[in-house]
């Protein structure tokens, strides 16, 4: 039996440049059974290869998609990724494709700029982070993925070096408890579908 393998999509603009999602990769990129993909290094265009996608969501027992929120959204690549990919699986090829995928549990793990206050009734920003997400977690709800928690991250510019550590730790720890808590997709082989 191979081991359930957790993939982690990254929407960073310039990852390379990056302090918070950069430490977040980092951390867990260390963990056994984790694929961390940099998306903006493999479509700096924003043209995304839906063959190459879909390969490798097939492929994995759960998702986490990683990014920073920029203007209550998600960075315009992820976004083109769901068009390219997620429309062709789900409108175009839902038999061989969609159907395939549902069942994956999928999380979203965002960082923001502002303090955890400024999201809410009274804050700057009006509304909780959580809400500023319900697009994701609709899409997640459409495609049949058991959407987990979001791991959030906040003042993710302005965090010390002890503080960005801190949650690289704590981002490593809730992979490894979600992982615990809810099982990956069994993914199916082509020996299992011809038995």
């Amino acid at each position: 039996m191979t081991a359930a393998k957790t993939l982690i999509l990254v929407f960073h603009p310039a990852l390379a440049r990056s302090k918070a999602n950069a430490a977040l990769a980092t951390a867990a990129a260390a963990l056994p059974d984790i694929d961390v993909v940099d998306m903006q290094a493999l479509y700096p265009d924003g043209v995304v290869d839906a063959d190459r996608e879909v390969t490798r969501l097939l492929a994995a027992d759960r998702i986490v998609l990683q990014f920073p929120i920029y203007w209550y959204s998600t960075p315009p690549l992820l976004k083109a990724w769901q068009d390219a990919v997620l429309t062709r699986m789900y409108y175009i090829a839902y038999e061989t494709e969609g159907r395939r995928l549902e069942g994956t549990p999928i999380m979203v793990a965002a960082t923001a700029g502002n303090q955890p206050e400024a999201y809410s009734p009274t804050g700057r920003n009006l509304f909780p982070l959580e809400t500023l997400l319900s697009p994701l977690q609709a899409t997640a709800y459409r495609c049949g993925l058991p959407w987990a928690s979001p791991f959030l991250v906040y003042r993710s510019g302005a965090l010390t070096d002890a503080e960005r550590a801190e949650a690289a730790e704590l981002y490593a720890a809730r992979i490894e408890d979600w992982r615990c808590e809810m099982p990956g997709r069994p993914v199916v082989t082509r020996e299992m579908e011809t038995a």
